[in-house]
């Protein structure tokens, strides 16, 4: 028995350096991807820009992250995995040197865009923990990437108001530039090299029709100025419509599709899938809504006039009751009751879902 311990030491302690560096750099990209709500209202100040056109500093991060999500899965599910997280790394650093030089609205998009990259890099990192860590340490770890971005912008939001309250937009932004070379940094030094395997394809149909697509629902959703013009609005939407159904076509015929559609003929996927849709629009709406209304001043006659450090505050009852969420749902299925019908019941809910 004795024998065993140090064996044990040596297996263990190599996953638990892997683990902790997967778990830093997905906070690090939760972290750079939530940079962009809190400054809304400082973007519009600081650039002399509306407020609906500030808000793309978050939509074009979101609308980014939503399709590097499906491509960077492609790219990263063979051999060329640990490559495709340094280089998508590599293009958020270029994306946070963008955001803190002084340049005009146009270019802190492009950086901001180039920064939603970090959010597809959270799906890589799970799948590296999957491949290269023990039994024992693979579903902790997988456990704790997944609510990353939940403590992320727990950490985030108030940490970014206090820096643009104290110094201004341009050094904000630079704690997304600094901790997307940190993650580039961590990731270079622990992620393990891949086995070497055939090259993964991408749909390049597939991902422009998904691309066209999203960028249209977002025009339809972000952008109020489009429902003031009723032929455009219309045109959008049809437009939509068209670049959905091609995806789908293009999906459902593709031997190596971007997206396996076929897994949404399953009732409990497709469950999984809308409800996971439905929160994403309600989050979408909160990380955009709430931080400027509570900073509104009190010549709109609403709003609380709260500073940026205040209005980052706000969403921290939102990460932690993420983050106890994330912990205390697993154990659901292990609660046991006495009364027979209230068990049924609640294992009932459980299996439909």
């Amino acid at each position: 028995m004795t024998r065993g311990h140090p064996e044990e030491t040596v297996i263990s302690r190599p996953d638990r350096q892997l683990s902790a560096s997967l778990v830093c750099t997905a906070l690090a990209a939760a972290v750079i991807g939530s940079v962009g709500a809190p400054l809304i209202t400082a973007v519009a100040t600081s650039l002399h820009v509306s407020l609906d056109a500030a808000q793309w500093t978050l939509t074009v991060t979101l609308f980014t992250g939503a399709i590097a999500g499906p491509v960077l899965g492609r790219l990263g599910s063979g051999p060329a995995r640990r490559a495709t997280i340094l280089a998508t790394l590599s293009l958020v650093a270029v994306g946070g040197i963008l955001t803190v030089i002084a340049a005009p609205l146009w270019v802190l998009l492009v950086g901001r865009g180039l920064q939603g990259l970090a959010v597809g890099v959270v799906a890589l990192l799970m799948s590296v923990a999957r491949e290269h860590l023990s039994p024992q340490h693979s579903p902790s770890t997988i456990a704790a990437l997944s609510v990353a971005s939940t403590v992320g912008i727990g950490v985030g939001y108030p940490l970014v108001s206090f820096v643009d309250q104290a110094t201004g937009l341009r050094a904000a932004y630079g704690i997304g530039l600094a901790l997307s070379v940190v993650a580039l940094i961590v990731a270079w030094r622990s992620l393990p090299a891949e086995k070497p395997g055939p090259r993964p394809t991408i749909d390049i149909g597939g991902a422009s029709t998904l691309a066209v697509a999203m960028f249209g629902v977002l025009l339809i959703i972000a952008d109020p100025a489009l429902w003031r013009a009723p032929g455009a609005a219309v045109v959008t939407v049809v437009g939509v419509l068209v670049a959905i159904t091609a995806f789908v076509a293009i999906e459902l015929r593709s031997r190596s599709p971007l997206v396996n559609l076929r897994l949404l003929g399953r009732a409990r996927q497709l469950r999984a899938n809308l409800a996971m849709l439905i929160a994403a629009v309600g989050l979408y709406l909160l990380f955009s809504l709430m931080t400027r209304y509570v900073q509104t001043p009190p010549a709109a006659n609403y709003g609380f006039a709260l500073p940026g450090l205040a209005a980052g505050a706000s969403l921290i009852p939102f990460s932690l009751l993420g983050f106890m969420a994330a912990r205390t749902t697993p154990l659901l299925g292990r609660v046991s009751y006495t009364g027979g019908g209230v068990r049924w019941e609640f294992e009932r809910v459980l299996c439909w879902w």
